[in-house]
Parts: structure tokens; C-alpha cells; sequence
């Protein structure tokens, strides 16, 4: 069975790629050592996985079901390099696909105990199914409908029956005496005995026909909850086996149980992710893993929440614990991280030509520490006190500024604000324009339950405002010069998108709709013009577009 692909079966092995920082590091600490290590996610890994992209939109049965992909970019014992891919989980209800890295080995070895426990997890699920839809349940709450109608029909009549009494009551105590009045007394006072009478009847009525379906479906409750107890049992035992079974191997030659590895417990489907099967692949196949790239490819529940095309990390539940293990013994060379280079320098600022791929500030989490930022505070004296004043979104490359004291910072912070900084961007976009130059201006609106997405909102939006200009036409391609007046979320990446806007995306800007195979975002600070706040003179910085 075939599975490592040459490199040109994804790529032109002609073409270059011109980035080559690592937009994500997959990374773990040695169990043995404690070391760091890394494996990164190049922008050569990402166009790889855009041509998997391409074959998967092309073949319908890879969009039935939505699931993680990933490619692992290696490097053979002669020096050539080679592509696997892989899927997470079951393909189309298949573990062994033609063409994809197999699953892990074990999962045979526990083949006959976890066809035993899912035929129990079967039969589980059915007499559920069963003792669910008992038509006792519905009988029951039948009845106790038609019980409620006739309670409340015999209320209302003996409502209206009391306040009549009530009035009889005052007219014959008006009226008359004496034997007369005790004898009509007590016949008023019979009718509410009888009443209270009829509605005991019914309720020692509907208490006999209710209380045996009432036992039946309590000890329905009781079989239930057993029925999950033991299902949940079984669950976990099964996963425990299959825990115990999975073997992985890393690159020391050192091969341990999932249960070794994460003694505590680990989630259901830990294991079958495409991430540990292509690295456990390339371990026990003496391959030299080089970059991997995941992406998420077929429809999303709202639980999944996830984006076709869109690339993502390691997951942390499953993928994450393992990495330090799966990476032991692999000699990584990360000199190659591509240098920052500084633009213009003083003692109250600095410009940076920020690379693709590189962040401008830390994320949140900790595989998303490296920045520019976190970059020249490591590497400069008085780092600790710098600060951005302005932020690129990581996929675009540009001049970036960061003050070096708190007043210049809120100085140049308030040019920012002020709209007194002339920005120019460079853009290539994935199709032709007609409209030569002009001006753009739409409300964007970034909905919180899908950040960074930004949208076209005329309610809730803020607006936003972009000069264009075309700068060239390269083949199917146009290059466009463009100058926000205001700097929103994703502004120029909109504003070229959206119909409303210019109409075609920004090559290789896969999160808002490019389905051209690129190597990184196109999309350049090449210039930025403001007053220097402590030498009161324009500076007027520039950066050669790469692209």
C-alpha cells in the first residue's frame, strides 16, 4: 500500500516559497529530559495541504462527514522528502484506507473484545430505545390529562355552585326563622359535604388507575438508569483495553501504551487524531519529520466548531498530552526561524519588518507564545518595557511599531486613534478587477461567537473606510495598492472579499473564501507615515513587498 507520496505531487517543485516561518509549532517536553521540542507548521506544509484540499473538494465522499486531516512534510535517509497524509478517526467507516497512514497498531489486538462490548453497547442502546417509548409512558400522561380536564370541570362547577350557596345563605338568614331557617341551613350545608365527596371519589378514582402504570414506570426509571450505568461501564472498559493495546513509538525507538503514557486517563479517540498517527508513522519508518500541517475539512456541528480549510493545532484534550512523548529523539532544526529585521531605531522606538506567519503579540495559550514582541523583549536590553502601539494580523507581513516608554507609546497611540498615521498596504488578489481606484467604505461587525470572523453588518457595524488603487495585472491576478483611513478587524481582507467591496479575495486568504493554492497570505504593510512625538518630524518608513 502507498504512502509516501513524492513532494511534486502536491507542489511545483519548480516554484519557490518565499516564507518560510513557521506559522505554529507543534511541541511537548521530553518525558526524559524535560527539553522543549518543536515541529513546525511552514507555509510549505500549508501549500501541501491546500493541494489535499483541492483533491478532497473534488471527491464527494470526503465532505459526508467532517473530520481532521493532516500532512507530514519528511525527509528520507538520502536526503529526499517525501509526503504522508492522514485522517483522524474512521474514514467513510473504514480504518485502513488506500493511500493514508494507517491507524496505530493495537486496535487488532483488541478486535474481538470490542466487537463483544459494542454488540452489549448495541443491545444497551436498544432496550433504551425501548423502554423509552413504552406505551405505558404515554397512557400515563393520557390519563392524567383527562383526570386534570374532569378535576378542573368538576372545580369550576362546585365554584359556581359555593358562590350560589353563599347567596342563598344571606337571603334565607334575611328571610326566615327559627326551624325554617336551621332545616334550609342544613341542606345547603349536605350539598358542600356532597361535593367535597364527589371530588374525593375522583381522585381515589384516578390514584387506582394511575398507581399501577405509576409503579411500572418507576421501575421503568430504575431499569434505565441502570441500563446507563451500565453502558457508562462499559465504555470505560473498552477504552481502557483499547488504551492499554495502542502502542505508540517515538523517535528514540522507545514504544509505550497510551495507558503508560497518560496513566490518569485519557478522552475517547485518543489515539486515532491524524497528528500521532503520522508522527508514530514516521518513528517506526525511520523518517525525519520536517513540518506537519492539520486542517479541518467537511461540515462542523456547533459542538465541533470548526471551519473547512481553516488549519489548526494540536487538539488539547487528545493530541497535546502526547506530543513531548511522540517527539523524544528527534534532532529538530529550528535555527532556521526566520530573523526579525528592524526597519528604523531609536532610543524611544523601533520598526520592524514583521515576517507572515509570526504574531505580532503572544496568544493566549502556550503554543502560541512566539511573537515579534516576545521576540525583542528576549533578544533586546530594555525589551521588558516594549510595547506594540499597533497590531498585523499574523498571515500579513509589514512594518510593525513598538514604543520603548509608556509616553511614547500613548503618543503614537493617539495618532493611531486620531487617524494620523497614512498606513499603504500591498495586496495581490486572487482574480481580476475592473475599477482602476476608488474608495470603500462598510460597516464591519465581528460577530463574539465567531472571532476573528468580521462581517458586513449596516446595523451593527462600525464603519470602516479603504482607498484602493490598482497597481498591476499579473496574469489572473491583480496587485492593488491599498490605504485604510480607519483600522478594523480585518478591514482590507473585507473590504476586498465582499461583493459590496471589491469582490475578490486576497491570495491565500483561505479564511474569507480563497480556494487558489498560495503559500501565504498576500497582503503587505509596505508603508507607514506618522510624527515622531519626541523629534517632532514625519518619518516615512517603508518595507520592500516580498510577494
Amino acid at each position: 500500500m502507498m504512502v509516501l507520496y513524492p513532494l511534486s505531487d502536491f507542489i511545483d517543485c519548480n516554484s519557490t516559497i518565499s516564507n518560510l516561518s513557521p506559522s505554529y509549532y507543534y511541541e511537548g517536553c521530553c518525558p526524559q529530559t524535560g527539553d522543549r521540542l518543536r515541529l513546525p507548521r511552514t507555509f510549505l506544509a500549508e501549500a501541501i495541504a491546500y493541494n489535499l484540499m483541492q483533491h478532497l473538494a473534488n471527491n464527494h465522499l470526503y465532505s459526508r462527514e467532517g473530520k481532521m486531516y493532516g500532512v507530514l512534510l519528511v525527509e528520507l535517509s538520502t536526503g529526499e522528502k517525501r509526503v504522508l497524509k492522514a485522517f483522524s478517526g474512521l474514514l467513510n467507516g473504514k480504518s485502513v484506507v488506500e493511500g493514508w497512514v494507517p491507524p496505530i497498531p493495537g486496535r487488532d489486538e483488541v478486535a474481538l473484545e470490542e466487537a463483544q462490548t459494542l454488540a452489549e453497547l448495541n443491545a444497551i442502546k436498544e432496550e433504551l430505545i425501548t423502554l423509552k417509548h413504552l406505551p405505558q409512558w404515554q397512557q400515563y400522561e393520557s390519563l392524567c390529562r383527562e383526570f386534570d380536564q374532569q378535576l378542573q370541570i368538576i372545580s369550576d362547577r362546585h365554584r359556581h355552585c359555593k358562590h350560589q350557596r353563599h347567596q342563598k345563605r344571606q337571603l334565607i338568614c334575611e328571610t326566615l326563622t327559627g326551624e325554617a331557617l336551621t332545616a334550609a341551613l342544613e341542606q345547603l350545608d349536605t350539598q358542600s359535604r356532597q361535593h367535597k365527596i364527589e371530588r374525593r371519589q375522583l381522585k381515589r378514582q384516578q390514584n387506582e388507575v394511575l398507581q399501577p402504570l405509576k409503579q411500572m414506570i418507576a421501575a421503568t426509571q430504575v431499569r434505565i438508569q441502570e441500563l446507563k450505568q451500565q453502558r457508562k461501564a462499559l465504555s470505560c472498559q473498552l477504552q481502557a483495553q483499547m488504551h492499554a493495546a495502542y502502542s505508540l513509538t517515538n523517535f528514540s525507538g522507545t514504544s509505550l501504551s497510551l495507558q503508560q503514557l497518560i496513566p490518569t486517563g485519557l478522552p475517547t479517540g485518543t489515539g486515532d487524531c491524524c497528528a500521532p498517527k503520522l508522527l508514530h508513522y514516521a518513528a517506526t519508518h525511520h523518517l525525519k519529520p520536517l513540518a506537519m500541517a492539520e486542517f479541518w475539512w467537511g461540515s462542523s456541528s456547533a459542538k465541533q466548531d470548526k471551519i473547512q480549510g481553516q488549519f489548526y493545532g494540536a487538539c488539547i484534550e487528545r493530541c497535546q498530552p502526547l506530543m513531548g512523548f511522540l517527539l523524544s529523539g528527534l534532532k529538530l532544526n529550528l535555527g532556521g526561524e526566520v530573523n526579525i529585521s528592524i526597519i528604523y531605531e531609536d532610543e524611544w522606538l523601533i520598526a520592524v519588518n514583521k515576517p507572515a506567519g509570526l504574531l505580532s503579540v503572544p496568544g493566549r495559550y502556550r503554543d502560541r507564545q512566539d511573537s515579534v514582541l516576545s521576540r525583542l523583549r528576549n533578544l533586546l536590553p530594555d525589551g521588558m518595557a516594549l510595547a506594540t502601539v499597533h497590531r498585523l494580523d499574523q498571515e500579513t507581513s509589514g512594518i510593525l511599531l513598538l514604543a520603548r516608554d509608556r509616553l511614547t507609546h500613548r503618543q503614537l497611540s493617539r495618532q493611531f486613534q486620531q487617524r494620523q498615521v497614512h498606513k499603504v498596504y500591498e495586496a495581490i488578489l486572487a482574480g481580476a478587477v475592473n475599477t482602476e481606484q476608488g474608495v470603500i467604505e462598510l460597516p464591519l461587525w465581528g460577530d463574539p461567537q465567531n472571532r476573528p470572523y468580521q462581517q458586513v453588518d449596516w446595523q451593527q457595524g462600525k464603519p470602516s473606510v479603504t482607498h484602493f488603487r490598482v497597481v498591476a495585472r499579473e496574469g489572473g491576478c491583480t496587485r492593488v495598492e491599498l490605504t485604510p483611513l480607519t483600522g478594523r478587524t480585518h478591514q482590507l481582507r473585507v473590504h476586498a472579499a465582499d461583493a459590496r467591496g471589491l469582490g475578490v479575495t486576497i491570495l491565500g486568504d483561505r479564511f474569507y473564501g480563497c480556494g487558489a493554492v498560495a503559500d501565504r497570505l498576500h497582503l503587505h504593510a509596505r508603508e507607514l507615515c506618522f510624527e515622531h512625538p519626541q523629534l517632532e518630524k514625519t518619518l516615512h518608513l517603508q518595507a520592500i513587498t516580498p510577494f
